[in-house]
């Protein structure tokens, strides 16, 4: 039996892994051709501009080391922030701004920063996944409708219902939507079928079907427009480069960036677990990803990144090596160059499904069900990041989730507890030295001893007299003596922040003052300036409230390296 390859190793091509590979190509192929249309047509830009950025995705980013198995091509994930970016800057500004993106996913690769975009919470992941799906879908319930969505997502969930009511009174909307249902119903229950028929992508056999039936009953429906892959592609201008110089244009490359990159490595990280070859080299693919979004910048076209719907069709394709995801990009420059025009007979609204069904599984319903149970504060950082990408906008809403998850994490990590034991006072021990008169102070000359004071030593007690404690008995001077009292011992264990100081200042300060207390940090793993100064004050206030001074042990230095394990014998 040949052993697996090293998971950092690409397995080497075989005629074997070559046929496997081929057959795998073909199904990515025919499940990407839809969605690149689909993304381009929802982004609000030509259909022939998806279908450049998945070739680019297949030669470009698919030869590149990073992850073997990992389809690359346009994203439904990025689908609103295309076309915010279109509305505002135009097609021109676009490129502009998938080009510089790229630029800087290559230099966070080259700069070994890959690795670090797994450190990003996962709740904030997918909230902005679940803020891009609700956005999706009610973007394109409009668009199967045949109506314009308002702008704002607010807005475009609050009137989606009377548009939809609306719409059953315009028999032309009304065979729009029935077309965009019955796309959905088969990319829902095609799979189900079986035998080798249910094996066919469910959105490639809804739209066939769709048009089909366009075609066949002459529904009044829009169809996709054609006016060829070179003439769809517009590199952008010299002039478009001056929209650097405005701060809404840095802010989408930063955006586009950001959320490519999170989304491809969190896809890569999810397509390792469905196979046991090579595993991910991240900063490798970090750069592919940056090298695809620049050549995709050049050409004017739509931005890529790693597909969770396209990696997983090739693997369980039975994909081997980077070949299969090659090769895919050949069908699609071959149906690019070949048959662009069959795309006119694509209704609009079965795209509009397939992009709802998209949208829709983008919105992790069990994952919020599992985080309601048991971390509902991680819940609460999914919730109100979906809420802000759909209120606001893209960038903001996933500035506010890692904003809360930073949050999060600071309070959690700044856990504080704090414990106190009251130890009595041991078996004889001696009268505490605080009942002692002031300095030069002495009890009248000739006075006699108080009642119950000890008689003068060797002396007997008085007849039927107990003999009293020395805890009992004044002091020589005839001063009343305080009985002996056992020591407080506070423990603080945890991380003392500025965070945790009202919990920290409550419980010392409730603390009684007629006893004598000693402080121990040794159970604290961070002491920040903070609690240390508020620490210092309420030693001076209680030592000077009381008759017992607070035994407050140095504080540990943060500076210090940690001592050394002694030696062995």
């Amino acid at each position: 039996m040949p052993s697996s390859p090293s998971p950092g190793r690409p397995r080497r091509l075989s005629r074997a892994h070559l046929r496997q590979d081929f057959a795998a190509s073909l199904v990515v192929f025919l499940v990407a051709l839809p969605l690149c249309v689909g993304v381009a047509v929802a982004s609000g830009v030509p259909a022939e501009l998806g279908l450049v950025t998945g070739i680019v995705g297949g030669l470009v980013t698919g030869v590149m080391r990073g992850s073997s198995l990992q389809v690359s091509g346009p994203a439904a994930g990025l689908t609103v922030l295309v076309l915010e970016s279109v509305r505002a800057f135009g097609l021109a500004g676009l490129g502009v701004i998938v080009l510089a993106a790229g630029l800087v996913q290559t230099a966070l690769g080259l700069l070994r920063w890959g690795r670090w975009f797994r450190a990003i919470s996962l709740s904030v992941v997918e909230g902005m996944l679940a803020g891009i799906g609700l956005v999706i879908v009610a973007g394109q319930l409009y668009a199967a409708a045949g109506v314009t969505a308002p702008d704002g997502g607010p807005a475009r969930l609050a009137a989606l219902p009377a548009a939809l009511a609306g719409a059953l009174a315009d028999p032309r909307a009304v065979a729009s939507v029935a077309v965009a249902a019955g796309t959905v119903l088969v990319i829902v229950g095609w799979p189900r079928l079986p035998g080798r028929v249910g094996a066919l992508p469910g959105a490639l056999v809804a739209v066939l079907l769709a048009g089909l039936v366009t075609a066949l009953a002459g529904l009044p429906v829009a169809t996709v427009r054609v006016d060829g892959v070179l003439a769809a592609v517009r590199p952008p201008d010299s002039a478009a480069f001056l929209l650097l110089a405005e701060p809404a244009v840095l802010g989408a490359v930063l955006a586009f960036a950001l959320i490519a990159s999170a989304e491809s490595l969190f896809s890569a990280a999810a397509v390792d677990r469905l196979h046991d070859g090579p595993r991910t080299e991240y900063d490798r693919e970090l750069v592919a990803q940056g090298v695809g979004n620049t050549l995709c910048g050049l050409l004017g076209a739509l931005p890529l990144t790693a597909v969770i719907v396209r990696s997983s069709a090739n693997v369980r394709a039975g994909a081997r090596t980077r070949a299969s995801r090659v090769l895919h990009g050949v069908w699609l420059l071959v149906f690019a160059v070949l048959l662009p025009g069959a795309l006119a007979h694509v209704p609009l609204p079965a795209l509009a499904g397939i992009l709802v069904h998209a949208g829709w599984k983008l919105i992790p319903f069990r994952g919020i069900v599992a985080l309601w149970r048991g971390h509902r504060g991680e819940a609460a950082v999914l919730a109100a990041t979906a809420a802000a990408i759909v209120a606001v906008g893209m960038l903001e809403g996933v500035l506010v989730g890692l904003g809360l998850a930073v949050a999060k994490a600071a309070w959690e990590a700044s856990h504080l507890r704090v414990d106190h034991t009251d130890e009595p006072p041991p078996d004889g021990a001696s009268p505490s030295d605080d009942d002692r008169p002031p300095h030069g102070v002495l009890p009248p000359h000739g006075a006699p001893p108080a009642h119950g004071v000890l008689p003068p030593h060797g002396a007997p007690p008085a007849h039927g007299e107990p003999c009293p404690s020395p805890h009992d008995a004044p002091s020589p001077y005839g001063l009343p003596r305080p009985p002996a009292v056992g020591v407080l011992r506070v423990r603080l264990s945890g991380g003392a922040t500025f965070l945790r100081l009202p919990k920290l200042l409550d419980a010392l300060e409730a603390l009684p003052r007629d006893r004598p207390v000693e402080v121990d940090l040794s159970g604290l793993h961070h002491l920040d300036h903070a609690c240390r100064a508020a620490m210092t004050a309420w030693a001076e206030r209680h030592t000077a409230a009381g008759p017992h001074p607070v035994r407050l042990p140095p504080f540990p230095d943060p500076h210090a390296a940690p001592a050394a394990a002694p030696a062995g014998p």
